[in-house]
């Protein structure tokens, strides 16, 4: 699964290549990976691009938007009019079924594999955001092979699909802009999903109802620390997981952000005051904000806004560095599992801290 500083490059490249752009066509080569009122985004002109956690948010004219959760092998590929065009010109995979007008699933059909529920508070719609995605100067270019055309641009899974002949096997839509670009939704394994709907109804969808707040968002603290409160018991990486706590941290930014706030990851969240609970999510924030400097992890499934690996893992300071020194005190980094997910952690710079017996009542 993406995490939140992949989902935000991809966001920045929609940001930059598609706003001002009016949709002429949405093409569904597979219904299933389309919902909702799919006419209501014809004819209308993109306002912008946002993200909330994994989820992105293309704002349309007129209060519809187009929602996109990329899942796992997800990705968004732009072709400018001239690529477009040549594209068009090849034949389709001969698989690919006929395109219907809309998708007859429901709007809410995706429905979020998060643990307990919990109602959102009355924040504003949009989140303040991650500082602004740049360029990844130290990101890794992808293997060999096939060449992107001029302007081509594709965020997500690194497959070929990114720079290769589109449509292809893996092409589920097809959206076309009125000047000629096209923007294609590739996805291997089909999770990821497309809604069009309006946008005071975005909120409502379960995945983002449930959702906590942004680690960015300059009030996230407070809510931040009654969500989590409400899991006194749980061990603090499977609280930092969960989406309807705080939003968008995914495996890699845990184990980071828990070994950057000298937190074991077992550590029921009960052991820690309210300073250790802060300096973990400030401590998120920070490792995100540099994954996303560097172009997001990949954790070998995604590439950057420009088709580049990005560089974070190379600067990693515990996630896949079992057995190398903690760059802090030397001792071997450790790998165990925690809340059913591979774990890196030092031993002695995050102990772990136990749950103190309730006081008995007089």
């Amino acid at each position: 699964m993406p995490e939140l500083p992949e989902v935000e490059t991809v966001r920045a490249g929609l940001e930059r290549l598609i706003v001002g752009a009016t949709i002429a066509s949405v093409e569904p080569l597979q219904p299933s990976s389309l919902r909702g009122d799919v006419a209501s985004a014809l004819g209308r002109r993109v306002l912008g691009a946002r993200r909330r956690g994994k989820v992105l948010i293309v704002d349309l004219q007129d209060g519809y938007s187009l929602v996109a959760h990329l899942k796992m092998t997800g990705q968004l590929v732009f072709r400018p009019a001239t690529a477009a065009a040549s594209s068009a010109a090849s034949p389709a995979p001969a698989r690919l079924g006929k395109a219907t007008g809309s998708s007859p699933d429901p709007v809410a059909a995706p429905t979020p594999a998060t643990p307990s529920a919990h109602t959102a508070s009355g924040r504003a719609p949009g989140p303040a955001g991650p500082p602004p995605a740049g360029p990844a100067a130290s990101a890794q270019p992808l293997a060999p092979g096939p060449t992107a055309p001029p302007g081509a641009w594709g965020g997500g899974h690194p497959s070929d699909s990114l720079i290769g002949p589109l449509p292809d096997n893996s092409t589920r839509v097809i959206i076309g802009f009125a000047d000629g670009a096209r923007l294609y939704f590739n996805d291997q394994r089909k999770f990821g999903w497309l809604a069009v709907m309006p946008t005071d109804q975005v909120e409502e969808i379960p995945l983002l109802a449930k959702m906590g707040p942004e680690p960015f968002e300059q009030e996230a603290w407070p809510e931040f620390r009654r969500r989590a409160r409400r899991h006194q018991r749980a061990p603090v990486k499977a609280v930092l997981l969960d989406q309807s706590v705080v939003a968008g941290i995914g495996n890699i930014y845990a184990d980071e952000a828990l070994w950057a706030a000298r937190i074991h990851p077992e550590t029921p969240v009960g052991a820690l005051s309210d300073r250790a609970l802060k300096r973990l999510l400030e401590a998120a924030a920070e490792v995100m904000a540099l994954s996303l400097s560097l172009g997001g992890s990949t954790d070998r499934n995604y590439v950057d806004a420009e088709g580049r690996r990005g560089a974070y893992l190379d600067f990693a300071k515990v996630f896949r560095r079992q057995g190398q020194p903690c760059e802090r005190c030397g001792r071997p980094i450790l790998k165990t599992r925690v809340a059913g997910r591979g774990t890196h952690l030092c031993a002695r710079c995050q102990r772990r801290r136990p749950l103190a017996p309730p006081t008995p009542k007089p």
